[in-house]
């Protein structure tokens, strides 16, 4: 079984490669690694997928993590497959050469956000009169008639299903964490969604924004 374990480490040399060594000792084996964001006081943000083997319970990595000095487990969920940043340049490539073909170029486009982004599910609307679901990732909520009468999304930023009343109750559930941008130069809006959460990070938004205006940017060359 993977797990994707967002953690909070001091951000000096060494620190990472203590905590994949403590990770080794209960027989996890670390997939991927991605810098989410560094702050100010000297910590970092990391998202690290790790496989255990049958029988090790997720708790163990958390318990693992925080017995070191100045580390703390944000976050732990179920992740399948590797994160893949770098897999964003052969998406853009082929959505570059389906720009003509919208619903084909989208349905590449939202198949990559989950391991992108780190993300459950992708969902790309375009927010025309009337507002159709134009392509979505294998896990994302089912199209159910619950498609939103409007969308709010007008620059890259998180979205709070209880206090906006717009976003259909279905994309929320389990606690899921949202966020949206638009496709710059376009109708559409990429929404994505993590079950369980985290919450996206200020950067994560930033890097959402940046992919919708290349994506829209390609699609309205």
């Amino acid at each position: 079984m993977s797990y994707l374990i967002r953690v909070l480490l001091p951000d000096v040399p060494g620190s990472l490669g203590q905590l994949a060594e403590a990770f080794g000792m209960v027989d996890g084996s670390i997939q991927s690694v991605d810098v989410v964001e560094a702050f100010p006081d000297g910590t970092v943000m990391d998202d690290i997928v790790i496989a255990l083997p049958k029988g090790v319970m997720a708790d163990t990595l958390i318990t693992t993590a925080q017995s070191l000095d100045g580390v703390l487990v944000d976050s732990i969920r179920p992740f399948s497959g590797t994160i893949d940043r770098r897999g964003q340049i052969q998406m853009l490539a082929k959505v570059s050469a389906d720009r003509r073909n919208v619903t084909k170029a989208m349905e590449t486009f939202t198949q990559a956000i989950p391991k992108s982004m780190t993300s459950s599910w992708g969902i790309v609307l375009d927010n025309s009169d009337p507002i159709r679901r134009v392509a979505a990732s294998t896990a994302a909520p089912e199209d159910d008639g619950s498609t939103p009468i409007s969308i709010d999304v007008d620059a890259p930023r998180t979205l709070r299903p209880e206090i906006e009343g717009w976003i259909p109750e279905s994309w929320g559930l389990l606690d899921s964490a949202l966020a949206a941008t638009p496709l710059t130069g376009t109708s559409m809006v990429l929404v994505v969604g993590r079950t369980g959460g985290p919450d996206y990070l200020p950067s994560e938004v930033d890097h959402l924004g940046d992919l919708g205006a290349i994506v829209g940017g390609l699609l309205s060359s």
